[in-house]
C-alpha cells in the first residue's frame, strides 16, 4: 500500500509539471518522499561542512540525513541535485514587519491612516514573499501598527493562500499612551481607531487587560516597549516608558499562556527592568551597559541586534524626517559598541533585522555586517538558525538540518564560512518540503 502511494504521489507531481497553468514552476506540491542530494552541507552546530550528503524528506519533516552512498532513497521519490550548491538550514529573523511599510524609509505620522486593514494586509503579502525568497523561512513579526494584520497574513500562509515565511506575530505594540509603539505627531485633537492604538496601555492592570486580549485574537509573542525609539516622532530612544510592575504584568500574562515577551529598549534602565520582569529578548539594546549585559547573560536574555539598520537609516538623510537621522547618527554607533560588548561577555545574540526599516528580501545582508564587526562566520549564521530557534521556543523544528525537524533547506552557491555575503543571493530555497525557488541549474 506504501508503495502505491508513493508512486501516485511521485506520478502527480509528473502530471502537474505537463498540464500548463496547473502550477508555478518554482513552486511545485511536495512529493511524498523527496531526497535532496547536497554536495555540501554545513553542519551549523559544529561549523563543519559535510560533504555528499543525502537529506530524506516525507511530506514536510526531514527523515533522515547522512552521507549519500549510506542513505537510502525510495525509489520512486522525487530527487533534486544539490551537489553544486552548500546546503544548511533555512533562516530564522527574530525582528520583522512584514505587515507595515515597504522599507524605502517614507516615514509619514499620517502613513498608517491612510490604509485601511486591508490594505496593509493585501501591501504585506510582496513583503512576505521576498523574505521567503531570500532564505528566511521562519520570522517572528514584531507589530504593526494595524492591529492584528499579521495574525491575518500568519493565517493565510498557514492555509496555503499565499507564500511566505512560517510566522509567529505579535498583534499589536503594547506601549504606554504617546509611547515608542504609538502613532505620534498628530495634532491633540485627534483620536485614533481602536485597531491603530489597540495595546496602548497605562497601568499594570490596562497592560494584563491588553495582552490578554492580544493573545486572544491569535498573537504568537508579545512585543512591548520599554523605553522610547529612533523611529518615532518626539521619542527618546534613551527614556524609560514602561515601569517594572507594567513590564512584569506582561511578563506574566504572556506566560499564562505559554508565550515569550519580546521588549523593545534601547536605554539601559528600561532594558534592566524588562530583563528583571523576565522578557526573552531585547530588541536594539543601543544603549545597554555592562550590568545590563551581566543579567542577560546570567539570565539567558537574548539580545536582538539589527546592526544594518544604521547604514539604510543613515543613507535616508534629505529623506527620512531629520529627528531620526540624528538619533540615529547616536544610536547606530552606540549600538555597534554594546553587541561587540555583548560578543565578547557570551551573551546570547539572535539574528533581527527590523525589516520594513530595511527593505523586506534585504536580511540577508545583515550576515556581512556582523562579520564586519567582530563575529565569526559561523557564529552570525548560528544567531539566525540554532540561537534564533531557541529564543522562539522551536529548536525541535526549526534552526538545523535534523531527522524530525521540519524540511527547511537553502542552498547558495559559495561557502559562506568563506564568503558570508554568498547569503545575499539564494540559490534554492524550501519550506516544509515545498521547493520556493530553484535557481542551481
Amino acid at each position: 500500500m506504501k508503495k502505491r502511494l508513493i508512486l501516485f504521489a511521485a506520478s502527480a507531481v509528473i502530471i502537474t509539471a505537463l498540464i500548463p497553468g496547473t502550477a508555478n514552476a518554482q513552486t511545485p506540491l511536495p512529493a511524498a518522499v523527496t531526497v535532496l542530494d547536497c554536495g555540501r552541507l554545513l553542519d551549523v552546530r559544529t561549523g563543519k561542512i559535510e560533504r555528499d550528503q543525502r537529506i530524506v524528506i516525507e511530506g514536510e519533516r526531514i527523515v533522515a540525513v547522512g552521507a549519500s552512498q549510506q542513505t537510502e532513497a525510495p525509489a520512486q521519490s522525487l530527487h533534486i541535485d544539490l551537489r553544486q550548491v552548500t546546503c544548511l538550514p533555512g533562516l530564522l529573523d527574530m525582528h520583522t514587519h512584514l505587515a507595515d511599510s515597504d522599507g524605502t524609509g517614507n516615514y509619514s505620522a499620517a502613513g498608517p491612516l491612510q490604509l485601511s486593514g486591508a490594505e496593509v494586509a493585501f501591501r504585506s503579502i510582496p513583503h512576505a514573499r521576498a523574505t521567503l525568497a531570500a532564505g528566511f523561512t521562519t520570522v517572528r513579526d514584531v507589530g504593526t501598527f494595524r492591529a492584528f494584520t499579521d495574525v491575518a497574513l500568519r493565517d493565510a500562509i498557514d492555509k496555503g493562500i499565499v507564500d511566505g515565511p512560517r510566522i509567529v506575530p505579535a498583534g499589536a505594540y503594547v506601549t504606554i499612551s504617546g509611547g515608542a509603539g504609538a502613532i505620534t505627531g498628530l495634532a491633540p485633537d485627534i483620536v485614533l481607531p481602536l485597531d491603530l492604538r489597540f495595546g496602548q496601555a497605562d497601568g499594570a492592570d490596562q497592560v494584563r487587560q491588553r495582552v490578554r486580549e492580544i493573545i486572544r485574537h491569535g498573537a504568537g509573542v508579545i512585543k512591548v516597549l520599554a523605553t522610547g525609539a529612533v523611529l518615532t516622532l518626539h521619542s527618546q530612544p534613551g527614556a524609560q516608558e514602561f515601569s517594572y510592575d507594567e513590564l512584569r504584568a506582561a511578563v506574566e500574562e504572556a506566560g499564562k499562556a505559554g508565550l515569550k515577551v519580546a521588549c523593545h529598549a534601547h536605554g539601559a534602565a528600561g532594558a534592566k527592568d524588562a530583563i528583571r520582569a523576565g522578557v526573552a529578548s531585547i530588541e536594539h539594546g543601543s544603549f545597554l551597559d555592562d550590568e545590563a549585559l551581566r543579567m542577560m547573560k546570567e539570565r539567558g536574555t537574548f539580545l536582538v541586534a539589527d546592526l544594518y539598520d544604521d547604514e539604510v537609516i543613515l543613507q535616508r538623510a534629505g529623506k527620512s524626517p531629520d529627528e531620526y537621522i540624528e538619533k540615529e547618527k547616536i544610536a547606530g554607533q552606540s549600538q555597534i559598541r554594546v553587541t561587540q560588548r555583548a560578543l565578547a561577555m557570551g551573551v546570547r545574540i539572535a539574528f533581527g533585522t527590523d525589516a520594513a526599516v530595511i527593505p523586506h528580501g534585504d536580511n540577508g545582508k545583515q550576515f556581512a555586517v556582523y562579520v564586519k564587526y567582530g563575529f565569526t562566520p559561523i557564529k552570525a549564521i548560528q544567531t539566525a538558525t540554532i540561537e534564533a530557534a531557541d529564543l522562539l521556543g522551536w529548536a525541535d523544528r526549526v534552526g538545523a538540518v535534523e531527522k524530525g525537524k521540519f524540511a527547511d533547506i537553502i542552498a547558495v552557491r559559495e561557502n559562506p564560512l568563506e564568503n558570508i555575503a554568498t547569503l545575499e543571493h539564494m540559490a534554492f530555497v524550501m519550506k516544509g518540503g515545498k521547493v520556493y525557488r530553484n535557481e542551481t541549474r
